[in-house]
């Protein structure tokens, strides 16, 4: 019995370890894609973390949120908003795979300048959400299938920027 269970359990983590074939991981994106479109329409910016975090907000500051024009006139928080559930579903599945392949673990910064950076990239990054007017998923997800010359150019920002962060990462916490 327990040689069968260890089995099964080394079935699952060679299943989650695997790599796909690009063309046929990218042609099921394509499909997807096309599917999610003509069900929800298009995907846009961040707006389910964006919505989690009014959320989070109107749990601590309560009817104070509303002072804040943003919350009130243009992202009034309300927990119906699907976007979010996607966002927590891929965070979830992330997690899944993760756990079932063994390879997640929990690791903490150890230097102040290791949360500094952290906390300064995704400042950044959401500022360049909010500018771009662009989700980096639906980039990749929805406008790169599509062959949309945009969605090209926004992924070269995105893997430019985060190859000159982890040399900047590096040097920091090497320096």
């Amino acid at each position: 019995m327990g040689l069968h269970r260890k089995t099964k359990e080394t079935l699952v983590m060679e299943f989650f370890r695997k790599t796909l074939d690009p063309v046929i991981a990218m042609a099921t994106i394509a499909v997807l894609d096309i599917f999610l479109f003509l069900v929800i329409g298009g995907w846009t910016v961040g707006g389910g973390e964006t919505m989690m975090t009014g959320l989070i907000a109107q749990w601590f500051m309560g009817d104070d949120l509303k002072r804040i024009p943003f919350w009130e006139l243009v992202f009034p928080p309300h927990a119906d908003y699907w976007k979010m559930y996607i966002s927590l579903g891929m965070f979830f599945g992330a997690f899944v795979g993760a756990v079932a392949s063994k390879e997640f673990y929990l690791r903490m910064p150890r230097h102040f300048q290791e949360w500094m950076l952290i906390t300064i990239g995704g400042l950044l990054m959401g500022i360049g959400i909010r500018m771009a007017y662009i989700c980096n998923v639906s980039t990749f997800f929805g406008m790169m299938p599509e062959m949309n010359m945009g969605g090209y150019l926004a992924m070269s920002g995105i893997l430019a920027g985060a190859w000159v962060g982890s040399l900047i990462y590096k040097k920091v916490l090497e320096g």
